[in-house]
């Protein structure tokens, strides 16, 4: 039966062979892209994360990301209330920017228009499979009170599951009641006929330019591991947002899961600032005046492709730094379960030896950046709350109406504050 078995390299190449005679359309240049859809609390992104892991594992080039990831932009048009549209065109640019770095196929997981199903239209480069999760209401209750959303949100969440059990936009539906991630990602490939239908690889392609480059004030907070990046930097959005901007926020590290990394550019770099333009096109168009962004970089040369991907955009870094205490007591929070469940979190679940050798590492880089002097603006988050590190950068940087001094100039110390 096929996807009785994790495919490796062997299954999927014969199983390309027989469906390439069936299936015409695997012959376009569209890239397959399997979307895992359903409502809050159904298990869309651990079982994504699954499928993305056991590709990479048997070595096949496979992209992943979380449609949430592609729609942080408030508030909401009133002709896209959800933002479904505008997530579907980031996507689109996405799927292509993985295609270019050499995927060969790409995981989608997140929330859809529970009666309309997905915008295919605007993913014109997809070869698009649509796999709905279910499972019953005492369970889908459970599971989402569980994962600590609020419980005046249940009902709807319910609501949402009754429309998606109604409709029919699904090309297949698994329900995962009682069963472990695991066999929910065997089963989804299995009912999905083996997904992915491979052509054969090929080189890595030249991305396509982006067009007109985009504007408009970009604040990169970065930092080492747990040094409170996102926290912070999302409470950098919120005071945008708070202001009366329309605002956005990106993490470099969910729109740039691609797998094998290049040899020269392990941290994925070139495809992260490609998407990030992308999005910040996207976001920019629908009327964006700002764009917080969070995520590591290591040293200028990583800066430079950044910037170099938004030439017109006024970007400041703004560098946290941490010692290794902090640094160490916030690696052990997160590997317990601290934080928010990011996909992919690396540090969940890990012994305490492995958060321990990544505390070290951590420490170490924060030490290699504040040697390098990264950044326009360092904030030191050791005996701050969040509050006042996100209050350290407005400061500094005069946002969200202001910049400081941005990249495009020659590079100078970081001021620290």
């Amino acid at each position: 039966m096929p996807g009785s078995q994790r495919p490796g390299r062997e299954v999927i190449a014969s199983t390309q062979e027989e469906g390439d005679r069936d299936n015409p359309r695997m012959a376009s240049d569209a890239v397959p892209v399997l979307w895992l859809c359903g409502p809050p609390g159904v298990g869309k992104t651990s079982v994504g994360w699954e499928i993305f892991s056991g590709l990479s594992r048997d070595g096949v080039e496979v992209g992943y990301v979380d449609i949430d990831q592609l729609g942080m932009c408030y508030p909401e048009s009133a002709a896209d209330p959800d933002r479904h549209r505008l997530k579907a065109g980031n996507l689109a640019a996405v799927v292509a920017n993985f295609r270019a770095a050499g995927a060969r196929c790409v995981i989608v997981s997140g929330v859809v228009d529970a009666v309309h199903g997905i915008h295919a239209d605007q993913i014109p480069g997809a070869e698009l499979t649509v796999c709905r999760l279910r499972t019953g209401r005492d369970e889908l209750r459970q599971r989402f009170v569980g994962r600590g959303d609020s419980a005046d949100l249940v009902e709807s969440v319910l609501r949402d599951a009754e429309d998606m059990d109604a409709s029919g936009f699904a090309d297949v539906c698994v329900d995962t009641s009682g069963l472990p991630v695991a066999e929910v990602a065997r089963l989804v490939r299995e009912r999905t006929g083996g997904w992915p239908l491979l052509a054969p690889p090929g080189a890595p392609r030249e991305a396509e330019p982006d067009g007109v480059a985009t504007d408009g004030p970009v604040l990169w907070v970065c930092g080492a591991t747990a040094v409170g990046k996102s926290t912070v930097g999302f409470g950098v959005y919120q005071t945008a947002l708070r202001a009366g901007q329309m605002a956005a926020f990106v993490d470099l590290g969910q729109i740039g899961f691609f797998h094998p990394a290049p040899a020269d550019d392990p941290g994925n770099h070139r495809l992260k600032a490609r998407n990030l333009a992308a999005v910040w096109r996207t976001y920019r168009a629908a009327g964006a005046r700002s764009l917080t962004v969070v995520g590591p970089v290591e040293d200028e040369a990583a800066v430079r492709t950044y910037a170099d991907a938004l030439p017109a955009a006024t970007l400041t870094l703004c560098r946290l730094h941490a010692g290794r205490e902090q640094l160490t007591r916030r690696i052990m929070l997160r590997g317990r379960g601290g934080g928010w469940p990011q996909p992919g979190d690396p540090l969940r679940g890990r012994s305490t030896e492995q958060l321990l050798r990544v505390a070290a590492d951590a420490a170490a880089d924060a030490d290699a950046l504040e040697r390098a002097s990264l950044g326009d603006l360092r904030v030191d988050t050791d005996g701050r709350t969040v509050e006042e590190a996100v209050a350290a950068i407005l400061a500094g940087t005069g946002w969200p109406g202001g910049t400081l001094t941005p990249l495009a100039r020659p590079r100078h110390p970081g001021r620290s504050t």
